[in-house]
């Protein structure tokens, strides 16, 4: 019997310390609006650093994709100029001139 009575008051203690941080939480208001503030403050932060790497990581891939445009863009005028000029070497001129009239848009 006395176990019995001592584990009604033990829950009936729980209450009172759940009931006294949740006091202590309201009389400390201020603590905990600062705290949840910081947090706030800490998850932006760290959100901010990940677009921060993000931004970066994409500007070189930029420069890469503009190099590798670059090289691409040079190695079509190549191949345009060496098609060109073998067909200039046909003595009908019929695929030079074939040739410019496709090229003649992009120029």
């Amino acid at each position: 019997m006395a176990s019995a009575s001592s584990s009604s008051t033990g829950s009936v203690q729980n209450p009172k310390k759940s009931l006294g941080l949740f006091a202590n939480a309201i009389k400390r208001k201020d603590s905990f609006i600062q705290f949840f503030a910081m947090t706030g403050i800490f998850l932006l932060s760290m959100r901010s650093l990940g677009q921060k790497y993000r931004i970066n990581d994409l500007q070189e891939d930029t420069s890469a994709l503009k190099e590798e445009h670059g090289t691409l863009t040079d190695r079509m005028k190549s191949i345009k100029r060496g098609l060109l000029d073998e067909a200039a070497l046909d003595s009908t001129g019929l695929f030079a001139s074939r040739l410019r009239l496709l090229f003649a848009d992009n120029e």
